[in-house]
């Protein structure tokens, strides 16, 4: 395998998770504090029962800003934890609610590529290095 090869499944990677959680997140970003309070209820599952709107305004940016980053390549690192935390928070909340392994996977997958990509970092096709080579 090549670097560019490499770098390559690197870009596809990182547009189809970034994409996904943007697509994921933009109506929750859009829905406003009655949307951010439903969501930050999902909270309530790890004992944290208070400013729900906070905690869903949280997942929603993570989600849509944190996707945007990830696909643009640039801020990888917070933007996969960030991403990486919410789908661990929704994998907990499926899981406890009782739906089941088949409705919390679609969350641990999502959350275990942006874990991946956490320490492999955005490649050479991203904004990062488009910026570093002009340096």
């Amino acid at each position: 395998m090549t670097s560019k090869t490499i770098n390559i499944g690197l870009l596809i990677a990182r547009v189809t998770l970034g994409a996904s959680m943007v697509i994921h997140g933009l109506p929750k970003l859009m829905g406003g504090a009655a949307k951010w309070e439903g969501i930050g209820k999902a909270m309530g599952f790890l004992g944290i029962n208070f400013a729900p709107v906070f905690w869903g305004a949280c997942a929603s940016f993570a989600e849509f800003f944190g996707g945007a980053f990830i696909l643009l390549g640039i801020f990888m690192r917070p933007s996969t934890l960030a991403v990486a935390s919410t789908m661990t928070v929704a994998a907990i909340f499926h899981l406890a609610k009782g739906d089941g392994f088949m409705r919390a996977s679609h969350a641990i997958e999502l959350g275990l590529f942006a874990i991946a990509l956490f320490f492999t970092g955005p490649g050479a096709f991203s904004l990062k290095s488009f910026y570093k080579k002009g340096e």
